[in-house]
């Protein structure tokens, strides 16, 4: 006859078959305190298949005690935790802090998983089945990454069990595509039609991030001096720099100014902050399959670049306005005095 509880020293726990069919009878437990009343309150080590696993589980854990309340924390504790601890970094960097948001809205399989019971098999399926593609995976295993090097920190974890995910989907061909005469030319024909057409074209006549438009507050743009400065950017050499305002994208400047009912110079018609994410999908990804496109929006910018380089536009000036001063050379970094008038001029040549 088996015997189902295994007799240990005192303080050292117990393993024991529980009652009924079950696919893991076995339990480990470690008593943790002891209350007033002289009862004893347990903790769950974990719960296994046979006799031997549980008492190899006991006996590893007196080996090396670890916190049994950490190991019961899920992976959205764990993300949150990890979020926290991370805050101010991530405040600083915009695009850093969306890439991980992103990624973890792909995570809802792992959710409520304990983090300790997640298997790389769970990890790499999760991967496997993320709708958004090559990009949106690898920004998964980046922060399964982190998540899991936070629990190692912490000693939550003993192994970082995404270190050897694999990335199956089709890498995206990111080979960028100009706008070009012919779709500038339909941009303007159907600018009445849709306001936010007049977005793609003062996006392509400035040769602005799609984020550096949308954090763009309103006392930052002069209307008089057709100039705004971008604050926020992705890169130092990005942060306030001056941006002219061409002619030709004057008046949607001034629309979006007049209309806008909250503090940043392009919002919702309910007066809301634009989002990178929702202008992508509720304007951007409508718009280019209405007019049968296929662009992104950083492809406004490349288009910029472009356009101004065909026009034999002054170099020095068109790193200045897209914040490119990293690549200037000695020369165009001594020529820091430029008049908006002289900004204004050259993006007027598109």
């Amino acid at each position: 006859m088996e015997v189902n509880t295994i007799k240990l020293p005192n303080g050292f726990g117990t393993a024991y078959k529980l009652s009924g069919n079950r696919r893991k009878p076995y339990i480990a437990r470690k008593t943790t305190e002891w209350t007033p009343e002289g009862k004893q309150v347990f903790a769950t080590i974990g719960y296994y298949a046979t006799k031997e696993e549980a008492f190899s589980a006991l006996v590893a854990f007196n080996d090396d005690p670890f916190d049994l309340l950490q190991i019961k924390r899920t992976f959205a504790e764990i993300y949150d935790e990890w979020s926290a601890a991370n805050a101010e970094t991530l405040l600083d960097n915009k695009s850093t802090r969306r890439n991980y948001e992103a990624a973890y809205k792909h995570c809802t399989a792992l959710y409520n998983k304990p983090i300790k019971e997640i298997r790389p098999a769970q990890l790499q399926r999760a991967l496997d089945d993320c709708p958004a593609g090559h990009s949106s995976a690898v920004r998964m295993r980046i922060l399964f990454n982190q998540l899991y090097k936070f629990c190692l920190e912490r000693e939550i974890l003993k192994k970082n069990h995404a270190e050897h995910l694999r990335i199956t989907h089709k890498q995206e061909h990111n080979e960028r595509q100009a706008f070009t005469s012919e779709e500038l030319q339909i941009l303007w024909d159907n600018v009445n039609q849709n306001a936010y057409v007049s977005i793609v074209l003062m996006l392509i006549y400035s040769g602005v991030r799609i984020s550096e438009l949308l954090d763009l507050k309103k006392e930052d743009v002069n209307l008089a001096e057709q100039y705004f400065t971008v604050r926020e950017s992705k890169t130092e050499a990005g942060r306030n720099r001056i941006v002219p305002i061409a002619d030709k994208v004057l008046p949607f400047w001034q629309a979006f100014m007049l209309q806008s009912q909250c503090t940043y110079a392009v919002c919702t018609v309910d007066g809301q902050k634009l989002t990178d994410c929702n202008f992508r999908k509720r304007y951007w990804h409508p718009l280019m399959q209405q007019l049968n496109m296929q662009h992104t929006p950083h492809e406004c910018r490349h288009t910029f670049i472009s356009q101004m380089v065909m026009r034999n536009a002054n170099q020095t000036i068109v790193k200045k306005i897209v914040g490119h001063k990293s690549i200037m050379n000695l020369t165009e970094r001594v020529y820091a005095h430029i008049e908006i008038r002289d900004l204004i001029n050259e993006v007027n040549r598109i």
